[in-house]
């Protein structure tokens, strides 16, 4: 994955607070999509044993992965599936590159997927001479806008209709009946894509779900793009992250049941698809072709460790919706294609920290994310593990680094602790009787966007202990 942003991720960050267009597009959508995954979670009766089971599941499924991946391609290999295995991106994007060729694909059409986000598909698809159109609505807005997409599962988050109605204009000389309002955009894009669909000779999805026991595919949609993108080219090719598979249809049911009011408040999306085997000689529906290709691309990188249960992800977004600090910098600041919460886990434990060793620090710990995931994933811990990965690892400022030595040293000695407590206090109540406007150095972050108060004249304890001797002596 190489989708890394020139610019520090700091600097994005401020660059994306400054940006009101995205204040107002993120301000509209998160608040919207935390209210509705509260409201569906709230109907179920049984909710909250409801995300145990489901996550009883995956990391049930995480602990035996190889065996229930044995299961799956044997299955789905009974039902004449091709299945294919990738241990990155380079070797994903070849083998999808050589279906198309041995195939004589010249157009393709795309159901939504982050895999092939992740290993930049589109690009080596076109090298290859072959036209590929997104067909989710936020994906063919991101494509004709030349863009990237800023959440798990709303794409367009970082947009206002405004903004899609200029790249309508734009891109597709649209009228200004077609982009008057969401409906009559909708309306538009829809029938551009529908010649697309007919014309393919192949389409491409990703997989939501795999079900071990009978090699079956689950993709869950709102639009009908994936039912289309999946049956009427000829060919279809699948890309799963290995870790996507549940043993048995009975536990997709219960991921299903957490999965929809997680991710958009609905009790089950519009289009829930269960795809076993191409096309059967006594049925002429679907494509003649299907092939699966399991993506590792890193995910093996944290099997066994402490980020394992990054991996019980079933990818609903709810973490980066309630997330402080993706609501203010959106998710291309990140500089990754999975940003927010568990972005800043997957993407440090799958890829290095290189690049990637300031996501950790993209949080305020303050456990929202967890309390939203379906499948209660300790993303916080993980968080933790990685900041302490990059000190050790020398990725931290040498300031910061240097600072905590030096803290730590005092706060292990009381008697010590106590003295430079003391010397702070009176420093700072010497050089700053009111606060802090400016501090100095790397400090100047703190007070540039807030006031820096000056120290206590007493500490809590010295207050404590006075107040008890005089109500003593009273």
């Amino acid at each position: 994955m190489s989708q890394v942003a020139p610019l520090p991720f700091y600097t994005r960050a401020r660059q994306a607070m400054a940006d009101q267009n995205l204040q107002t597009a993120l301000d509209r959508a998160t608040g919207r999509m935390v209210v509705a995954r509260k409201q569906a979670i709230g109907l179920i009766a049984d909710g909250e044993a409801a995300r145990d089971h489901a996550r009883q599941i995956r990391a049930h499924t995480i602990a035996n992965l190889d065996r229930y991946l044995d299961e799956f391609v044997a299955n789905a290999t009974a039902l004449g599936v091709h299945v294919h295995f990738a241990a990155d991106a380079e070797a994903a994007t070849r083998l999808v590159v050589d279906i198309a060729r041995a195939n004589d694909v010249t157009r393709v059409v795309k159901g939504k997927s982050m895999v092939s986000e992740e290993i930049e598909l589109n690009h080596a698809l076109e090298a290859a001479g072959m036209r590929v159109v997104e067909t989710d609505l936020g994906e063919y807005v991101i494509q004709l806008d030349h863009d990237v997409p800023s959440h798990i599962i709303a794409p367009i988050i970082h947009k206002t209709k405004e903004q899609v109605a200029e790249t309508f204009r734009r891109e597709l000389h649209a009228t200004e009946a077609e982009v008057a309002g969401i409906p009559e955009m909708t309306a538009f894009a829809r029938r551009m894509l529908r010649a697309e669909f007919l014309a393919a000779d192949m389409g491409i999805s990703g997989v939501n779900f795999a079900v071990a026991d009978s090699g079956s595919l689950c993709l869950v949609e709102n639009e009908g793009n994936g039912r289309l993108s999946t049956t009427v080219p000829r060919l279809h090719v699948a890309l799963m992250g290995i870790e996507r598979v549940v043993p048995t249809a009975a536990d997709l049911a219960v991921s299903l049941r957490v999965l929809a009011r997680s991710g958009t408040g609905q009790a089950l999306t519009v289009y829930t698809n269960v795809i076993t085997g191409p096309r059967r000689a006594d049925d002429p529906d679907g494509p003649s072709a299907l092939h699966v290709v399991l993506v590792d691309n890193g995910r093996s990188n944290m099997l066994r460790t402490e980020l394992e249960e990054i991996l019980y992800c079933i990818r609903c977004g709810a973490c980066l919706n309630v997330c402080p600090v993706y609501q203010e910098i959106g998710g291309h600041a990140y500089g990754s294609v999975y940003p927010g919460p568990v972005g800043a886990v997957y993407t440090p434990g799958a890829f290095g920290m290189g690049p990637w060793a300031d996501l950790p620090q993209a949080s305020s710990l303050c456990g929202a994310c967890k309390d939203a995931c379906p499948v209660r994933i300790d993303i916080p811990r993980m968080l933790l593990a990685l900041r302490a990965r990059a000190e050790e690892g020398g990725h931290t400022p040498r300031w910061v680094g240097d600072g905590l030595h030096v803290f730590r040293l005092l706060a292990t000695r009381p008697r010590l602790f106590r003295w430079a407590s003391a010397v702070a206090r009176r420093l700072s109540r010497w050089f700053g009787p009111n606060g802090f406007d400016r501090l100095p150095g790397p400090l100047a972050g703190w007070t540039r966007h807030r006031h820096f108060p000056a120290m206590a004249a007493e500490t809590f304890t010295a207050r404590r202990r006075r107040q008890a001797e005089t109500r003593g002596q009273s």
